[in-house]
């Protein structure tokens, strides 16, 4: 991995969860696929995630095959902004060991970095399978770990595993997404406690709680020796939208950080206000249901896409999300991007580049 990308990772930085975007018909839109790549690039994001959670897992099915046509998309719009930074490249990759494989050399052909390696829908897998087959994985691609929440299709995974999975080689950085404050901590200890504590970067995933894992000092005493590590950035479904006010959050967190934590308390009341956005993003009311519309419907109406389409025709806005979304949006103004979003959308007709 080049040195300038695998620099960005360690310091931490904003990846939005790449959604994918269809027509009325189901089939990929591919204009505004790239537009909303353009959005994330423009927005000052530190690179994307494709082919995950949000970019919806559907994509794989034989019948839909939008895998390839979605990596190579992006993958082709970032190459065309000319980029004078670092922008990193993250492939979600999935399913048991040989599909995981084929999404791996899937993912390195379309020049994607890293592979977020989801250990979900693997339930008859032990945790030692699982190991095995990261260990498969990393010698493809480097690995970026995914704890994902069971709420969404992840399983609970033990403090045991997180060491072993630390100890891989070619393991660059963990998301932590589990939405469990005692199951980061288990993430986090246990890599503080591997061999390769100052290799790994570690990622919130954790939309519930985005400011105050990026704030928290982890703390631990190994061998006698104090150790300390942070979550540096995120890789979040929730950055998917207002991207530039992530970048924003970020860069002040930083500053914060910095400046010996003045100012924290203005942070922390932010917080809380960007877990009540999140709420109504995604659909906590009916279990997360929503969440993948949520996300779909402020980009709507914003006009970077035209429609909440889903493949899964389970994956709808919820009763009320809408009016909750209305709430969050007129409550806090300041963290909702409508303007840069309406100009990015100019410049687009301009070059006549969607219609």
């Amino acid at each position: 991995m080049d040195s300038t990308i695998s620099h960005l990772l360690q310091q931490g930085t904003v990846i939005p969860a790449h959604p994918l975007v269809l027509n009325q018909t189901l089939e990929m839109n591919e204009s505004r696929q790239r537009l909303l790549t353009r959005y994330y690039i423009a927005s000052g994001a530190g690179g994307v995630a494709v082919g995950v959670h949000t970019t919806q897992f559907e994509i794989r099915n034989p019948e839909i095959n939008l895998l390839d046509p979605v990596l190579k998309v992006v993958a082709d719009e970032i190459e065309n902004a000319g980029l004078k930074r670092p922008f990193i490249k993250v492939a979600g990759i999935c399913g048991p060991t040989a599909q995981a494989i084929r999404e791996a050399e899937l993912s390195v052909k379309y020049g994607y970095h890293l592979g977020l390696l989801s250990m979900g829908g693997l339930n008859d897998y032990t945790e030692e399978e699982l190991i095995e087959r990261a260990r498969v994985i990393s010698e493809i691609i480097p690995v970026f770990g995914f704890y994902l929440q069971p709420a969404v299709g992840g399983r609970k995974l033990s403090y045991r595993f997180w060491k072993a999975f630390a100890e891989i080689k070619n393991v660059r950085a963990i998301k932590i997404a589990a939405f469990n404050r005692y199951q980061t901590l288990d993430v986090v200890r246990a890599v503080c406690h591997s061999s390769r504590v100052n290799d790994i970067a570690l990622y919130t995933g954790n939309d519930d709680n985005i400011v105050a894992d990026l704030l928290t000092p982890y703390q631990f005493t190994v061998n006698g020796q104090l150790v300390e590590k942070k979550i540096v950035g995120g890789l979040l479904g929730h950055w998917a939208v207002w991207t530039t006010k992530a970048v924003e959050l970020l860069n002040e967190i930083k500053m914060c950080i910095a400046d010996g934590y003045k100012g924290v308390d203005k942070l922390l009341a932010k917080g809380i206000q960007i877990t009540d956005m999140n709420a109504a993003l995604f659909d906590t009311d009916n279990a997360f249901k929503g969440c993948i519309a949520g996300i779909h419907e402020v980009l709507r109406r914003q006009g970077l896409i035209k429609g909440t389409w889903c493949l899964n025709p389970e994956e709808r806005m919820s009763p009320g999300q809408a009016e909750e979304l209305d709430r969050v949006c007129a409550m806090y103004p300041w963290m909702t991007d409508d303007l840069f979003a309406e100009n990015i959308l100019k410049q687009a007709k301009h070059e006549n580049v969607i219609e």
